[in-house]
């Protein structure tokens, strides 16, 4: 997902922690999950549980899951402890993070030093829960890179890493592909859905993303306009094999302000996608306008 994320987060956790504990838990923020519907029958998180087991084990670092919890200040969290046998010290990232398919960025880095051991926990963001209509979660997805702390260069990574909570087997995860589909071809969907002003940098909008591929890919956008003026926005998403995916395309207020744009009436689009590992182009669209009269 976008790399400003989380720069942003890191930046922004300060206030998050005031915000929290002046406006306290429980508050009704009015949201409906993407599906439009809530399930009132589906189990709540916080009475999900996973089993205790080795997730990872190569090189001398060993990943333990421990225990599910729900309430983490930013999303539920994967609780972990990570033993370091080697005979240097490593640090531990999450990547490819999804819940029952949808990719969902996380709050993860974990330094250990030789022969020490770490409790730890990887966050699932809430806000990318919320967005995507993530009811119950019932099947994580990840991948752990484990680096050298001083050089960053990778010392081993792992394959995926399946784990199924206790939630009902029945429970099936619903997908809202409704918009406009400014690509559907080769196994790659592309849908915008509407623009909200709201957004923290400027004015975002929204997209849903499908890679029905075997391949991991980077979708990214360009020839960008918005209401006949040429922008550059902020968007970026990897999207791993099989995955969907919900995110915003990101138009910052400042460029808005230059070209005298209010409110974005039409945008027009072309969509790139390439591999994420080689960078090899795999697929550029033609240029798709959208109205938002």
């Amino acid at each position: 997902m976008k790399n400003y994320k989380a720069m942003l987060l890191v930046l922004l956790l300060s206030l998050a922690i005031l915000l929290v504990s002046c406006t306290g838990d429980g508050a009704d923020n009015g949201s409906t999950p993407a599906n439009g519907e809530n399930n009132t029958n589906a189990p709540a998180n916080d009475e999900i549980t996973v089993s205790e087991q080795v997730i990872f084990d190569q090189g001398g670092i060993k990943v333990t899951l421990k225990s599910f919890d729900a309430d983490s200040l930013f999303g539920p969290s994967l609780k972990v402890l990570i033993e370091n046998s080697s005979d240097s010290p490593v640090m531990v990232q999450a990547r490819e993070t999804s819940i029952n398919g949808i990719v969902v960025d996380n709050i993860f880095s974990s330094d250990v030093a030789s022969g020490k051991s770490a409790n730890d926990e990887i966050v699932f963001m809430k806000e990318d829960i919320e967005n995507a209509g993530i009811e119950v979660i019932r099947d994580i997805e990840l991948k752990l890179s484990i680096y050298d702390p001083e050089s960053w260069e990778t010392i081993v990574e792992s394959g995926t890493i399946s784990i199924t909570t206790s939630a009902d087997p029945s429970y099936v995860q619903s997908y809202d592909d409704s918009g406009v589909a400014v690509l559907d071809k080769d196994g790659f969907k592309v849908v915008v859905k509407d623009a909200d002003s709201e957004s923290l940098l400027g004015t975002d909008v929204k997209v849903y993303l499908e890679n029905n591929t075997e391949a991991t890919v980077t979708i990214q956008v360009s020839d960008v306009s918005v209401n006949g003026y040429m922008i550059e926005p902020i968007f970026s998403v990897d999207l791993p094999a099989g995955k969907k995916a919900y995110d915003t395309i990101t138009f910052l207020e400042s460029d808005l302000e230059a070209n005298g744009i209010t409110s974005i009436d039409e945008l027009e689009l072309k969509v790139n996608i390439f591999d994420t590992e080689t960078w090899e182009p795999i697929l550029d669209s033609d240029a798709v306008k959208v109205s938002f009269k």
